[in-house]
């Protein structure tokens, strides 16, 4: 039996069906997500979502769903579902599905009186090409199933709607045909293993929306094109494979095709091998370029997540040549000293200071487990004299290095932090001059790049910078640290230190080279454990603050303010539970597995088998955001190599 599976009782719940999302990806930048039912909620969810570089790099929608339906005797049964205005569902294939599961892929069984027909799908691993295997598991009479695409051919930001530009013609490939709506698309081919007839039946299906669409405050109602329908029958036992690819596919060799590409995925049957597999599904491979999503289904790569991710996607499943694969990629794209805020646009933006040193901080992971210093000095070196010297003499967004040794940044209406959400055009968290986890960073950056520089015997740099780490920690103690309070102030900004209660001071106690003493760590994690701590993660304010908010809901302005005002992010455990077991060794080793095991629950809720972006502050801590995120799948693989470790 699958570890994962969901009975008929609860899949014609629709309340409890459509809030169940599920994604797969590939290296080639596709991926396919819907919900469990098979009704699309998003405009992100599709059975083809493709990146088009050759459009303009974004990700776009081409077959937004393919209905299919039982024909016997005459009598048909529908098993799409879409939603319509009014609460309206049409048709209702929810109510024929049997049972659904997940292990190497999703598999959807339905059952129509006599007939159980079982649908699984798997996108290649390096192809804009998914594949949707049929087998017709039990039938007493001769049946057909009929097949009815559902085309979109857009970005996934916006919406289709119904036009007279669209080129509704087809044009015959082997078993199939063969379709682009739009100039500048690819031909979007579907084709199965067998001979099928294509009807031509061109219309427009106007006003299905979209209910999470709608619930977060976006335009939710969309029109797809349908251009007709695919006829084949199919006999008791047989299997059928249906192709949609932007190239064009051989129908012979489709069945062989689906089966290596099912051999090559590992068995899913334990919390741990979810989460892995949820691991491999943010790398992408793009010509000589590796990078890591940062979250499904509308994140690109933003480097910051990337650098914490990292470690934990790559040398964590003992890939080091992928993490220096990932990392040569982002190192092209420094500039100034600086990363940009998303890779891949054409005028990207470089307002973040903490992401240059979250670069050391990956680089430090690698050299824990690699042990060869002179080979991260002599690859990575000169990146990371770039950025500390532009740190010194200052860089874009008033971003330097001031008379007290530590690390200040301003710009108006800018965050310049991982926390920078906005509400009209203003950061909800400003956090201007001097916010506490840059400034522990850049600490951790400094001394890593001497342990590097005295393992090598780069003499000239260790005589350059061997004073400052003194320096920045008495005045990082100085700066931020309140011996009445017993934490560390979020920023401070001309001598006015913000005191909320944060999780961004966890980051100061966990790091390899921390400024705190270990009694200083323990009572910061303390206050951390006691304000922020939920099963789901740290929030990003204590609720004991007049500001706290504690559900992520409503309008965009409503939402984006929640974001770092009380929104809990499981990313943050990576350094809890590595500042936790520091301070309490093996004593604190049931508590963090305790933290860990806690998320298995979380892999039949909100995006099956994976982890979301972040989670109500108020419980029961309902998953919200991306359905997906690299950096909190992550922080769950990281924090249980660490309880391994202590255990060896």
């Amino acid at each position: 039996m699958s570890y994962l599976k969901f009975d008929k009782s609860r899949l014609v719940n629709l309340e409890y069906s459509l809030s169940r999302e599920v994604l797969r990806s590939n290296r080639a930048g596709s991926y396919i997500s819907t919900t469990i039912s098979g009704c699309n909620t998003r405009k992100y969810h599709g059975l083809l979502v493709c990146q088009l570089d050759e459009l303009d790099g974004d990700k776009h929608v081409l077959l937004s769903s393919f209905d299919e339906t039982i024909i016997q005797h005459g009598a048909q049964f529908n098993l799409g579902i879409h939603k319509y205005e009014g609460d309206f569902y049409e048709p209702k294939g929810h109510k024929y599905i049997r049972d659904f599961e997940v292990d190497r892929v999703p598999k959807t069984t339905f059952r129509v009186g006599g007939v159980v027909l079982a649908k699984d799908r798997i996108l290649v691993e390096n192809e804009q090409q998914v594949l949707t295997r049929y087998t017709l598991l039990e039938a007493n009479s001769p049946t057909v199933l009929r097949f009815k695409p559902f085309l979109a051919f857009r970005s996934v930001h916006e919406l289709s709607k119904a036009n007279l530009y669209a080129n509704t013609k087809y044009k015959k490939v082997p078993n199939g045909i063969k379709m682009k709506l739009y100039e500048g698309y690819p031909f979007l081919h579907m084709q199965f293993s067998k001979p099928v007839e294509f009807i031509a039946v061109p219309d427009w299906y106007n006003n299905i929306e979209y209910l999470k669409e709608k619930n977060r405050g976006y335009d939710y109602r969309e029109d797809l094109f349908v251009p007709g329908y695919f006829e084949l029958s199919i006999k008791k036992g047989e299997t059928i494979v249906f192709s949609a690819s932007i190239e064009e596919a051989s129908p012979n060799t489709l069945k062989a095709k689906f089966t290596r590409e099912l051999n090559k995925r590992p068995s899913r049957d334990t919390f741990m091998s979810f989460l892995m597999n949820a691991a491999q599904q943010f790398r992408v491979k793009r010509g000589e370029t590796h990078d890591i999503i940062a979250g499904f289904p509308w994140y690109g790569s933003v480097p910051r997540q990337t650098f914490v991710a990292l470690p934990a996607l790559t040398l964590d499943l003992d890939e080091p040549d992928l993490f220096e694969a990932v990392i040569d990629t982002q190192v092209k794209q420094l500039k100034n000293g600086l990363f940009p805020n998303v890779s891949g646009q054409r005028l990207p933006a470089y307002n973040n200071m903490d992401t240059p040193l979250w670069f050391f901080w990956a680089l430090q992971q690698y050299t824990n487990e690699a042990k060869n210093c002179k080979h991260i000095w002599d690859k990575y070196g000169s990146a990371m004299k770039q950025i500390l010297n532009a740190y010194c003499e200052g860089t874009s967004f008033n971003i330097k290095m001031n008379r007290l040794s530590l690390i200040e940044g301003e710009s108006e209406n800018l965050a310049l932090t991982w926390m920078d959400s906005y509400v009209n055009g203003k950061p909800v968290v400003q956090r201007n001059g001097m916010p506490v986890e840059v400034n522990a960073l850049w600490y951790n950056a400094i001394c890593f790049a001497l342990e590097l520089a005295e393992a090598v015997g780069d003499k000239d740099f260790t005589r350059q910078w061997e004073a400052l780490p003194k320096q920045i920690a008495a005045s990082f103690i100085s700066e931020f640290w309140c011996e009445e309070h017993g934490y560390l102030a979020d920023s401070v900004n001309n001598g006015v230190k913000d005191w909320s209660i944060r999780p961004n001071m966890v980051i100061a106690a966990a790091l390899d080279y921390s400024p705190l003493d270990r009694e200083k760590q323990k009572q910061v994690l303390s206050a951390a454990k006691q304000q922020l701590l939920t099963p789901r993660g740290l929030r990003t304010l204590s609720p004991r603050n007049a500001d706290y908010e504690g559900i992520c809901a409503g309008s965009i302005a409503e939402r984006e303010k929640t974001l770092h005002q009380g929104t809990v992010w499981p990313w943050l455990l990576t350094f809890f539970v590595e500042g936790y077991l520091k301070i309490h060794k093996r004593g604190g080793l049931p508590f963090v597995k305790n933290l860990i095991e806690g998320f298995e629950e979380e892999m039949a809720e909100h995006c099956i088998g994976t982890i979301p972006e972040n989670y109500n502050g108020n419980p029961p801590h309902q998953g919200k955001g991306a359905i997906s995120q690299a950096w909190s799948v992550a922080a769950l693989i990281r924090a249980n190599k660490m309880t391994i470790k202590f255990l060896e």
